[in-house]
């Protein structure tokens, strides 16, 4: 059985909100908008995250949700090369069905991030087989079976999935072709894994084809169990909408639409400028929308090879990169350091300056750390010169102040 519902972002906070509680939480969810709603959600939470199917032979699996008074029944077919879909029950033979308590597998899929699955799922091989004759007969079944099986279940965990393949199974250029970023990006996220994260990548991907794309955006919703996911493009990519992800349209170089959509959806906890790539639209968005990253958070820049390229605004002399995404980096280390500069009346500390506290980059992506910048500069009574700092370090005196110098 498979309803339409509308899921939107509020009910699905509520939810993710929820699988942390005991059941008190979680019950008033399920009293505002019904079981069937709920649940609805979990098994299109599932078939997003299940493994691609290996089984040549097409299964028929049954998918039960109890809460303990009902039990809702799905029928879900897994075949090699298609993406796990609903199915009616007389669509082919039952394989195996599992069963979870909504709770349980509420918290498997947005609760805290366990990679122990054992004891939370019940499972019967071949539920509606009562002769050992009909056994017989299925051959090729059984493997199939178990194949289609692990398929669904591994969409059943939020156990820490390889960000690599993932890339691969969704079909992005982060790894394994253009670019290898991955790894770095697996080290940077993986402390926000587990939280309730609003993350907004800006470009879809497929350009001006208007139902291409959302690649990235599916290996972040997978990535982040308990996340929202938000994807920017210049051109109308609605129809890679669907639970946890949303497109939104707009310029990434237009404060105005920049600042209107950070305002209804931000703060985030992730900015990713996967965009345009042209240098003067890289860093006007950094300039709009790391106001509307939260302190803790992280913004990437990606394919900074363009700085490079005069195509795209970029220059081949690295001297001259002052218009660049490398020269806004650049600026950036100076911005981290910016209480060790001598205060002038003419010099006023930027947001960058108050608020970047780390700068990481890598071959063609760089990941900018937000916080507060203020632990302090050096204090002005360590001398500023090589000889009297020997000296006061040394015990000996100090070189005496000269009326000029108290002038000064």
């Amino acid at each position: 059985m498979t309803e339409k519902f509308d899921f939107d972002e509020q009910f699905i906070r509520d939810v993710i909100h929820a699988s942390g509680d005991h059941g008190g939480e979680l019950g008033k969810v399920v009293a505002e908008h019904g079981r069937r709603k709920v649940a609805q959600l979990l098994v299109e939470e599932v078939i997003s995250r299940a493994a691609p199917a290996v089984n040549d032979t097409p299964v028929l699996l049954e998918f039960a949700i109890s809460d303990g008074e009902h039990v809702l029944t799905y029928y879900l077919r897994v075949e090699k090369g298609e993406p796990v879909a609903f199915a009616a029950q007389d669509d082919g033979f039952v394989g195996m069905r599992v069963e979870y308590e909504l709770s349980e597998l509420v918290r498997e899929l947005y609760g805290p991030i366990r990679e122990r699955s054992a004891g939370v799922r019940g499972t019967k091989l071949f539920p509606y087989v009562e002769k050992a004759s009909a056994f017989e007969q299925m051959g090729s079944y059984f493997l199939a079976t178990q194949q289609a099986t692990q398929t669904l279940l591994e969409g059943c965990s939020s156990a820490k999935p390889n960000l690599s393949e993932l890339s691969s199974r969704y079909i992005t250029p982060k790894f394994g072709s253009l670019h290898w970023f991955t790894p770095h990006y697996d080290r940077h996220f993986r402390e926000y894994r587990g939280e309730q994260v609003r993350v907004l990548e800006i470009g879809i991907g497929g350009y001006r084809v208007p139902t291409s794309g959302g690649g990235s955006l599916r290996m972040w919703k997978h990535f982040f169990p308990r996340g929202q996911i938000y994807g920017l493009d210049i051109v109308d990519k609605s129809h890679v909408n669907e639970p946890r992800i949303i497109a939104l349209q707009g310029d990434q170089s237009d404060a105005e639409s920049l600042n209107r959509i950070a305002e209804r959806h931000g703060p985030f906890d992730i900015i990713i400028d996967d965009g345009s790539h042209i240098n003067q639209h890289v860093q006007a968005s950094f300039e709009y929308l790391f106001p509307h990253v939260k302190p803790g958070g992280l913004y990437v820049i990606e394919d900074m090879w363009t700085a490079y390229w005069p195509g795209f605004g970029g220059n081949v002399d690295p001297a001259a990169s002052s218009g660049t995404s490398l020269g806004l980096l650049k600026s950036l280390i100076d911005a981290i350091q910016h209480q060790e500069l001598p205060e002038t009346a003419d010099r006023q500390p930027s947001y960058a300056d108050q608020n970047v506290v780390g700068v990481h980059a890598y071959h063609n992506v760089a990941f900018i750390e937000k916080g507060r910048n203020a632990e302090g500069g050096v204090p002005p009574w360590i001398p500023r010169d090589f000889e009297s700092l020997v000296a006061a370090s040394s015990g000996e005196p100090l070189p005496q102040e000269t009326s000029s110098d108290k002038a000064r």
